[in-house]
């Protein structure tokens, strides 16, 4: 397992898979091991994954500085990242929360970026309220977990306004995990739980504590990024809903959205195969 250290000497680690052109990978959760993402559907037999276990998570250190949790301080790791690794320019990949790090990111150093790939992305930075998230979910009332899973979702809700600890929390974010899948098959239960595993509550925290993004200066200074950037949407995705991904498309000039029909938020568990040939179609250019 490589490592390198950060900027402030904090010892981060990666892991490498695949082969092909190089494809720095960002995990979401926040704060989640990248061991979640997998192959991404297979996407390792034509490049390259290198994979980030963001600071406290997965493999990586914990750092002296709690604050350095944040994610806009986090954009530093991916610039210490790319140079430790010794690329000019770089294709970046972003699931989820790892995608509000690559916003960022694109802010700061889209000179770094050949293409940017942002896989159901987070709009906590650039969106005030969800679009379309209570429909989305409603929209899936007739499956058999439904009353379960809304119900854990809801008490997960009033945990969070209560301040509760994540040994309270992260048995109601399991039980509400069927809406983050296509199907909650055997396959989408285990990756389910082994997601959840990999979870490091005090970085998850410390992702979004005491972020005070501009919205407009942000939009502004992505509507500048002239980067290649594929969107990726689940269909059946509550946040972002395909709408809401739409939004994020259009802020950037040279971008293009996928919705991917029988995918709700982790796409390249619900359709690999699909998946992986729309991100290789888009990287291949």
């Amino acid at each position: 397992m490589p490592t390198f250290p950060s900027y402030d000497g904090t010892t981060l680690a990666y892991h490498r898979l695949g082969d092909g052109p190089p494809l720095v990978c960002l995990a979401g959760g926040p704060a989640q091991a990248s061991r979640y993402l997998g192959d991404l559907g297979g996407l390792s037999a034509t490049r390259t994954l290198l994979l980030l276990d963001s600071r406290g998570s997965g493999d990586s250190a914990v750092p002296a500085d709690p604050a350095s949790y944040r994610c806009d301080r986090l954009v530093d790791d991916v610039e210490a990242f790319r140079a430790h690794l010794g690329f000019d320019r770089m294709d970046l990949l972003a699931h989820s929360a790892g995608a509000s790090l690559a916003q960022l990111y694109a802010a700061r150093y889209a000179h770094r970026l050949d293409r940017l790939v942002l896989v159901t992305p987070s709009l906590r930075l650039l969106l005030t309220t969800p679009v379309g998230m209570a429909e989305a979910y409603a929209n899936r009332a007739g499956e058999p977990w439904y009353a379960e899973a809304t119900a854990a979702m809801d008490a997960w809700g009033d945990a969070l306004k209560r301040g509760a600890d994540d040994a309270e929390i992260a048995p109601l974010r399991l039980a509400a995990s069927p809406f983050w899948y296509g199907e909650w098959t055997e396959r989408a239960r285990a990756h389910a739980a082994a997601a959840e595993h990999g979870i490091a509550p005090a970085a998850a925290r410390g992702f979004y504590a005491g972020v005070d993004v501009d919205r407009d200066a942000l939009r502004a200074a992505l509507a500048d990024v002239a980067v290649p950037t594929l969107v990726v949407a689940g269909a059946l995705d509550g946040a972002p809903t395909p709408e809401a991904a739409r939004q994020l498309a259009g802020l950037l000039p040279k971008a293009e959205l996928v919705t991917l029909p029988r995918s709700s938020h982790f796409p390249f568990v619900d359709e690999p195969a699909a998946f992986a040939a729309t991100v290789e179609r888009f990287l291949a250019g």
